[in-house]
């Protein structure tokens, strides 16, 4: 019988100690998948309209906007803020695209020389950027998904026609496609195409210095409100402020949502890790109860009982932590250097499972699932006090 016991009261152990296990390497892959995908996206965003926008103020909310001139007092300003990592005038017009057969809507970024291409050049599959000189470049740089769609090559001549507010008769104009660029956020990558500025500011009639707005890039995206308020201040009344967070408000609403789903799954891993432990603690104690009485009998007291068997769930949930995070921690790897687990990039704007995880991260999930199933463990250690020493010597 005792052997019978034994075994079962080992089974269920095991178990318990799996439930940890999976329970631990779930919370670590949620955490770091979900890190990872918010991070991965939050960059090609700000990658394409950076951190924070200034631009004129007014209730225009189309591609056709109104201009203001460049403003010195508002450059200097942001070089001399610490927080700036650069930042960057540019220009935006509507047009379409018209070729033999199809034609497209298009929103041409302009960009001078200042431009930084840092996030352009590493979405570049084909071809190369625009290298901005004292004279205009022709070129343009525009989006894999609009090169597909229209049946594009690299050199091909693109005509693009345009529409000015003022109605007059479309104008036309002739670049030449120099590269394709593919973020893989089709929201952005199937509208914009990025020529030199000089060529808005031709069309809309503007003065060399008129430009939309500058584009503000910080080097540490968490000083972003910090940053925001502080600019905001520095400019002047008939500007406006904008971070990326009020440029794409439904997106990050949407990432935002993500975190809920973590703390559901956190929730629901410590919840089964506690009944499977608590579970096994409650056997171990009514498969131990004639040892506990005998203990009892000699003077024992109940506390002293039930600090043997939360040192027992302390080990075993220590046992459960670290395979968990053997199993956690290596699919996690694997999946960090082989991007083995693809995802559909036109669903989820990402080719493959994302994955961030720092070593705060890992601290905070094991010592917050150990420190909380050891004190669940409390609750079974306190049915040791009901065991009566006399009852369970005599039934043997």
């Amino acid at each position: 019988m005792g052997s019978k016991n034994s075994g079962r009261s080992g089974l269920i152990v095991n178990i318990a100690i799996f439930a940890v296990a999976v329970s631990v390497a779930v919370m670590l892959l949620a955490v770091a998948v979900v890190r990872g995908y918010k991070l991965q996206i939050t960059n090609k965003i700000t990658g394409f309209s950076n951190h924070i926008q200034i631009n004129r103020l007014d209730f225009n909310k189309s591609y056709e906007t109104n201009p203001f001139w460049s403003d010195s007092t508002v450059e200097n300003s942001l070089k001399q803020d610490s927080r700036v990592d650069f930042f960057q005038p540019f220009a935006t017009k509507a047009g379409i695209i018209k070729t033999n057969t199809e034609f497209e809507g298009i929103v041409l970024k302009g960009i001078d020389s200042s431009f930084n291409w840092h996030f352009i050049q590493s979405c570049i599959v084909s071809g190369n950027v625009i290298h901005i000189t004292d004279s205009v470049s022709n070129s343009i740089v525009i989006s894999l998904h609009t090169a597909q769609k229209l049946k594009l090559k690299l050199g091909d001549a693109l005509i693009i026609y345009f529409i000015n507010q003022d109605g007059a008769v479309p104008r036309a104009r002739k670049f030449l496609i120099s590269g394709f660029y593919d973020t893989g956020f089709s929201d952005l990558d199937a509208i914009y195409g990025i020529v030199d500025m000089r060529h808005i500011q031709k069309l809309n009639n503007w003065n060399k210095q008129e430009i939309t707005g500058y584009e503000i890039r910080l080097k540490d995206f968490n000083q972003l409100k910090a940053a925001y308020e502080d600019i905001l201040v520095e400019t002047p009344m008939h500007l406006q402020v904008k971070t990326v967070m009020d440029l794409f408000p439904q997106l990050f609403d949407w990432l935002g949502l993500l975190d809920l789903n973590v703390i559901v799954i956190i929730v629901l891993m410590v919840v089964v890790a506690c009944i499977n432990m608590s579970t096994a603690i409650l056997i171990l104690i009514v498969e131990r109860s004639k040892l506990i009485g005998v203990f009892k009998a000699m003077g024992a007291q109940n506390f002293q009982i039930q600090q043997i068997f939360v040192y027992m769930a302390a080990r075993l949930i220590g046992i459960g932590l670290l395979i968990g995070n053997i199993i956690g921690l290596g699919i996690a790897f694997t999946q960090y250097q082989f991007g083995w687990i693809k995802l559909n990039q036109e669903a989820y704007y990402l080719s493959q499972v994302p994955i961030y995880l720092t070593p705060l991260d890992i601290l905070w999930i094991n010592a917050g699932a150990f420190v909380v199933c050891l004190i669940i463990m409390l609750l079974p250690a306190q049915f040791v006090s009901r065991i009566n020493p006399i009852k369970t010597i005599r039934l043997d």
